[in-house]
Order: structure tokens, then sequence, then C-alpha cells
């Protein structure tokens, strides 16, 4: 910078002898976000930058995923099937619960250690209202059995809403 400009005169200086030349500014807005095309592996994930995030589709389906500042989003045939908060790291896995529960409804014996499940209770997503129902089928119906109906209980939530299954939960079990 020179010793007697003041600051900023260097920089008006060059806008205003340039402006003349400058395009003007877009009158639109232009899209920000990534696209990739990665196919849903065999634990029904796409892996975009680094990171696994579930998508309810069939192993194999090439998806459209589009990855901005903030979201990930999974499209199938131009249809919106999963949405995630993106994730920095490398290597973590962003799963949403929802997005299992036909496979746990088959095979209810894997809804307990399932990642999915342990992601929601660190999130605060899994109400201990949840827990004592599961509990009440278990004891009701036996182990697997038990299960499996919870599963179809999930299944309204996913269809009707959770802050409506939560609700009823608590009127009803609590």
């Amino acid at each position: 910078m020179c010793r007697n400009a003041t600051p900023g005169a260097a920089r008006r200086k060059w806008t205003g002898t340039r402006q003349p030349h400058l395009l003007p500014p877009a009158a639109e807005g232009f899209d920000l976000r990534e696209t990739a095309f990665p196919a849903v592996d065999a634990k029904g994930c796409v892996k975009v930058r680094g990171n696994w995030y579930s998508a309810p589709l069939p192993p194999g389906t090439a998806a459209r995923v589009e990855v901005s500042a903030g979201w990930v989003e999974v499209f199938d045939g131009g249809r919106a099937v999963a949405r995630h908060a993106r994730s920095y790291g490398h290597g973590q896995r962003c799963l949403e619960l929802e997005h299992y529960l036909e496979v746990l409804h088959r095979k209810p014996g894997a809804l307990a250690g399932s990642t999915p499940l342990a992601q929601w209770r660190a999130q605060g997503r899994w109400p201990a209202c949840f827990d004592r129902r599961w509990r009440g089928l278990e004891s009701r119906h036996g182990r697997l059995a038990g299960t499996r109906a919870m599963a179809e209980v999930l299944l309204l939530g996913r269809d009707r809403g959770w802050a409506e299954l939560e609700a009823a939960c608590h009127k009803r079990w609590s």
C-alpha cells in the first residue's frame, strides 16, 4: 500500500476505473450443492465425501445425492427419500432408524444392538416411554415377537409422526 494513500483508496480507484467493463451482478442465485451418484451398499447406505448416510432404498440402487453445506439429501427418481445433517468427519455413519424399520420387522433380533437405535438414543430421539413399551411387549409376547411388535409400533411413528407416537406412548404407558 502506498504511504500517502488512505485505506480503501486503492480499491475505490480500481473499482471506479474498471466498473464500466464489469458485468452486472447475477439476477438470480446459483446452486452451490454438489451432486453425486453413488450406489446403495449392502447395509442400506450411500457413501458421500468419506461418510455413509442411510437411504431407504434397496442395495445396488443408483441414487442421486445432493450435498450442501448443512445437508445431504438422497433422491430416487426425482423424489427425496432421505435428508441427513451433513457430517464433516471422516468415516462417520449417519443412520436413521426409520430407514431400517422394515428390515428390523423381518429380523427383530437386530433391533436391540443396532447402530441406528444407539444413534437415536445418543441424540435424545428415543424417549424412555418407548423402552417401557418395548419391555411390556416382550414380557407379553416373548423376546422376538415383542420386538417385532415394537417395530410395528415404530412403523406407525414413521407414518403418523414421532411426536404423535410419543404423546400416545406417554398417555397410555407412563
